[in-house]
């Protein structure tokens, strides 16, 4: 099936989250948490990561992870990635618990796309200090896609992680994940790269947005992604796509904020301040530019 019709199929199925101009959004995507081994690219920044949902915690937002959050792809056991990042998940549940959060999954946590296999791994975990079952996610859905409805306008803001219709990510997934537990996670522990994803493959990357970018054109559909790991933002008269990065760059964490009824692109980094001592600062990278500017 090609990427325009994979779209076209989860936009019509997605759940509508309506909000209007006091809501607040947080989206961010490939986080790629892993199990802190020296594969674990999300190991680097797990601290710019915390600091920044405490802030959005906070400061009252909805948390959209926009899938491949947690890396299924190279790791057996999800069980391993939580005890890794037990902090991360603790916090997650905070905002979980608060109906504040949602789950997208992406290609690489493809197997969330089995209610089955949420139940069995998310729903709760053994805490080896009470030694009984907590909960976790207890009872969360798992979308593949979601649309917010912006309620004074009507418009709607369709949110995907962007590997529909990507033959290797989306129908041979399999293969893909197998070739990544196998082949690429040894050669990622010696610093080699998968050649063949988006993130790191440009043609290919440059290939699947112009596609999706086709896909917005026709429906004339705001979205908002991720699976390339390149953030970008639209500006005004621009084809309204959002790209909300990764939180695996070198440096840095990215993401796509809504509030007050503006979009922007984000970052949050280590700089030094004025005295030479290390902080974390957020920073605007693109926009902002009105929610009602997009429809």
């Amino acid at each position: 099936m090609s990427i325009s019709s994979r779209l076209s199929q989860v936009f019509l199925s997605a759940q509508e989250i309506p909000f209007d101009d006091a809501s607040k959004f947080v989206f961010f995507s490939d986080c790629h948490r892993g199990d802190n081994s020296w594969a674990d690219d999300f190991a680097r920044n797990q601290s710019l990561f915390f600091f920044a949902l405490e802030h959005y915690f906070r400061d009252g937002f909805t948390y959209v992870e926009l899938g491949d959050g947690d890396e299924l792809y190279e790791n057996w056991h999800f069980e391993a990635i939580r005890q890794a990042h037990s902090h991360i998940f603790w916090l997650l549940r905070q905002f979980y618990t608060d109906g504040r959060f949602y789950l997208v999954h992406g290609n690489h946590d493809m197997e969330r796309a089995d209610p089955q296999v949420v139940a069995r791994t998310l729903f709760f975990y053994y805490d080896e200090r009470t030694g009984k079952k907590e909960p976790l996610f207890d009872g969360i859905t798992v979308h593949e896609g979601l649309v917010l409805r912006h309620a004074p306008s009507g418009g709607k803001i369709f949110l995907v992680h962007g590997y529909q219709g990507d033959p290797i990510n989306d129908g041979l997934w399999k293969v893909g994940r197998f070739l990544s537990r196998v082949l690429w996670r040894p050669l990622q522990l010696l610093g080699v790269n998968d050649p063949t994803s988006p993130a790191v493959n440009f043609e290919k990357r440059d290939w699947l947005e112009k596609q999706v970018e086709d896909w917005i054109r026709e429906k004339n559909q705001p979205l908002i992604f991720g699976h390339t790991h390149r953030p970008s933002f639209a500006a005004q008269g621009e084809v309204p796509l959002f790209n909300d990065g990764s939180c695996v760059h070198p440096r840095c964490i990215t993401g796509i904020e809504i509030e007050a009824d503006e979009i922007r692109l984000i970052k949050w980094w280590v700089r030094p301040d004025d005295d030479g001592r290390l902080c974390v600062a957020r920073e605007v990278l693109a926009g902002p530019r009105t929610v009602a500017s997009l429809f």
